[in-house]
Formats: C-alpha cells, structure tokens, sequence
C-alpha cells in the first residue's frame, strides 16, 4: 500500500526507516607533504632574522638620534662663539697694549678703565665657559698638531725641540673639539722632547 508521499510502505522500507543512523566516519587530514616542515622552519627562521635586525636597525637609530641631540646642544653654538672670540682677543690686546710701568703710574682714571676692561674679559670668559668654550694657552708644552698651529722656529738650545716658547694667539676648545687653534712659536735645537707613551713624533713644517 503506498502512503500519501507516494512510497510503497514495506516492511523492507520501513526497516530502512527505523534503523538507526551512522555519522559518517572522521577522515584524518593528509599527512604533510615532505620538505614542508624544512620550509616552515626556514620561514620561522627568516622572520626571527629579519624582526632582529629591525630591532638592531631601531637600536642603532636610537643611539645615532641620541648622539646627534647631544652634538647639536654642546657644538651647536661654534658658529656664534668663533665670532664672539674677536671680542675677546681685542680685549685681549686692549689690555696687552698698556705696559706694567704704564699701569703701575697711571692716574685713578686711566686704572678704572684697565679694570673695567679686565673686568669685561674675565665675563666675557665665564659667559663662554658655561657654554663649553675654554680657553688655552699652550706655553712650555710639548707642540701638539691637532690643537696648536705653528707660526715660526726659535732658536732657543735651553729647552727640548718642538717645545712653544711663545703663544702668540690662544686656542680655544669647545667640548673635545677644537674651536681655534692656538698660534704658537715652537723651539728649535736643543734635545728633541720626549714623546709620552703611544704618540707619534711631531714635526713641525
């Protein structure tokens, strides 16, 4: 007899109906294909690689910002400081110009003036000083290239070759560079200086 659906309701089909359903059975995903663990451990191995030297790269941009900022504030004024150093040698030559017999007899006048000016370079100094610029003046030591520039020879036998013997401009430094060198005269004859421990034997030209 056939149902409303029209199935014929027989005892086989109804057995059919009533027996129980099975899931269909869990199939395991394929095993890897070969050398596909060599690449991803390859592919690991590359991106630990490439993110530290990001982080080296960073690091060194870090260092190189930092040492740039500090640069910037101890240098940035050597522009500004080599001008204000004309103030300070006319100054300078102001009071060199004036003789000891001349100081020691002048009227209170001419000493106000002198220790106004004297006054003025002793500022003018501390004012260059707090900003990293100091003054030197190289007298009896041994001649150094990288900080003093040689003007002439002096025959001087009573101290070692290559000592100055006379200052004829002071040098300035700001921080450990050299703003300006000193202008020096350098002796000539006598016993060659001795040279400290690892420099290299200066001549002068």
């Amino acid at each position: 007899m056939a149902d409303s659906d029209g199935r014929n309701d027989t005892p086989e089909t109804a057995a059919q109906d009533n027996a129980p359903k099975v899931s269909k059975p869990y199939v395991m995903p394929d095993d890897p294909e070969p050398g596909s663990s060599e690449a991803l451990a390859k592919e690991l191995a590359d991106s630990k690689d490439r993110t530290l030297r990001t982080l080296a790269e960073m690091e060194n941009l870090r260092r190189r910002t930092t040492r740039e900022v500090a640069d910037a504030r101890a240098y940035g004024i050597s522009g500004f400081a080599r001008d204000v150093l004309d103030i300070a040698d006319n100054l300078q030559r102001a009071l060199d110009a004036v003789p000891a017999e001349a100081r020691a007899g002048a009227d209170p006048g001419l000493t106000a003036l002198i220790e106004g000016v004297e006054l003025t370079e002793k500022s003018l100094h501390n004012a260059l000083e707090k900003h990293g610029v100091k003054k030197f003046e190289p007298m009896g030591e041994k001649f150094d290239p990288n900080v003093q520039q040689a003007m002439y020879e002096v025959p001087d036998a009573s101290v070692p070759a290559g000592t100055v013997v006379q200052v004829v401009q002071a040098g300035y430094m700001i921080g450990e560079r050299v703003l300006r060198p000193a202008l020096v005269g350098v002796a000539k004859g006598g016993a060659k200086a001795s040279a400290a421990p690892g420099d290299a034997t200066n001549t002068v030209a």
